[in-house]
């Protein structure tokens, strides 16, 4: 961990109230604003407003300088926790702010949970930015979201295609805010490669599989909820193993870590019951919590990492799986698109465009060798009230299977020759995706907008015979 990159002493710091999940738990926010406190806390003093659904810390303060220190070796961070049920209410802002006095306001998650917040952004933007580390899983480009990236000076995008959908939805109002491209990063000193030799690796399988002998491991590791298809990876799989001879069937293995039966997902024992109830088709749940550690162990047993999410802003599972050295199998959607690295026609990096939003169509065929992508053959608009419109990008399980196939009829070397390619360019400066260059980013992102930031005005004019419509601006058919 470089600590050393842009240190700052601590009165010379600038404080930031971070209002997202309280840090010190392990969902996938939390996790992502963790690593940003932890790699930015030798030039930034941090607050956290620390979100739960309901707190039981709620009404406390906590001091974590000194478990920040130990994590990064420094001796002088100022890391402060507010534990809050919900993110928050004017009201309590307003407190933190008199209390702490900080130069910015970082927001991370959907914008839905900061409405209240948005509704006093003249107060706060006329004595300090607010700062959105913000993602958005699918086109259209979300028009309706216009309100809450206008109330933002740097919008900070986890995905390209993030950061290509403010731009389309601000349209003239983009050219008064700052954009960045600071995707997920994370700990690729605890996600990482260990040889099938590793003791504590093979005392870890031999618990998982018993006394059977399996020759091919699939994981999944995301929730049970719909948009994540699970049912359509279970066929998928079946449809793999049905090709296959029983005695090389029962060779293969797929781990599901994830809740069996989850009201906003389905009963996975009954899809099972349905698809893959044979002896030989050695079908695992892992519902237990698991450390970083034992995580990685999974990645590590595996050959491959899928993720069939029919919209998703990133995937940050198929991450963890790269920084691991295992291949992935993923839906082309959304922020997971990044991962895969998609090359365009110029021989770069896929970078959406209102031309070109989405390489979900299969325009670009080149990608990273360890990504195995499944196009979607069918799209649909959802909505709801909150959210009236956005794509969802269905694939065939048909397709994952093939993919599924491809990997089995390599060796076990080959695969992990292709996760370490992949690894090699996750953790390099063009990806980045660990927590030094995701932390360097914020560092350098948000010091730029304090160079460049004027407090917003006391009002505005708006003239109210204009009339603008709300129509999409990019690309539908492409």
């Amino acid at each position: 961990m470089n600590s050393s990159f842009a240190y700052l002493p601590p009165e010379k710091r600038k404080k930031i109230v971070l209002i997202t999940d309280d840090i010190r738990v392990h969902s996938g926010v939390a996790t992502v604003g963790r690593e940003i406190v932890v790699h930015t806390a030798q030039h930034f003093n941090w607050v956290n407003i620390g979100g739960a659904m309901k707190h039981p810390d709620e009404g406390k303060r906590f001091d974590l300088s000194a478990d920040t220190n130990k994590t990064t070796g420094l001796e002088d961070t100022s890391v402060t926790l507010y534990p809050v049920s919900g993110y928050g209410t004017p009201d309590f802002l307003r407190q933190i702010i008199e209390i702490e006095k900080p130069d910015a306001i970082m927001l991370i998650t959907d914008p839905r949970y900061f409405t209240w917040l948005f509704a006093i952004e003249n107060e706060i933007r006329r004595k300090i930015p607010i700062i959105y580390l913000n993602i958005w899983d699918d086109y259209p480009a979300p028009l309706y979201n216009k309100p809450y990236y206008e109330a933002c000076d740097l919008l900070m995008g986890i995905s390209k295609q993030t950061v290509n959908i403010n731009k389309i939805v601000l349209g003239d109002k983009a050219q008064n805010k700052m954009f960045k491209y600071v995707p997920h990063g994370l700990n690729h000193e605890l996600f990482k490669p260990l040889g099938d030799d590793n003791s504590e690796l093979v005392k870890f399988r031999k618990n998982v599989f018993g006394n059977k002998e399996i020759d091919f491991v699939l994981f999944f590791n995301s929730r049970n909820i719909r948009r994540k298809q699970v049912p359509d990876t279970l066929l998928a799989y079946r449809y793999f193993l049905d090709q296959l001879p029983t005695e090389k069937a029962s060779k293969c293995a797929f781990i599901l870590h994830t809740e069996v039966v989850s009201e906003h997902g389905t009963d996975l024992n009954a899809v099972k019951e349905l698809l893959l109830n044979e002896p030989h088709h050695n079908i695992f749940f892992s519902t237990s919590k698991l450390d970083t550690s034992g995580l990685n162990m999974l990645y590590n047993i595996a050959d491959a990492q899928i993720l069939l999410t029919s919209n998703e802003g990133w995937g940050l599972s198929l991450t963890e799986a790269i920084l691991a050295g295992t291949p992935i199998i993923a839906n082309v959607t959304g922020g997971m698109q990044d991962q895969m690295r998609f090359i365009d026609e110029e021989g770069k990096w896929f970078t959406p465009s209102p031309e070109v939003p989405s390489n979900h169509t299969g325009k670009y065929k080149k990608h990273g060798e360890w990504a195995f992508p499944v196009y979607p053959t069918n799209r649909s608009i959802q909505g709801s009230p909150q959210t009236p419109y956005i794509w969802d990008d269905r694939c065939d399980p048909k397709d994952a299977a093939k993919r599924i196939m491809e990997l089995y009829n390599m060796t076990r070397e080959k695969r992990k020759s292709l996760g370490l390619k992949g690894r090699e360019w996750a953790v390099g400066e063009e990806a980045g995706f660990t927590g030094e260059i995701q932390g360097k980013r914020v560092i350098e992102s948000i010091d730029e907008l304090f160079k460049t930031w004027t407090p917003r005005e006391k009002f505005e004019f708006i003239n109210a015979n204009e009339v603008k419509d709300r129509v999409n601006t990019h690309n539908l058919l492409y």
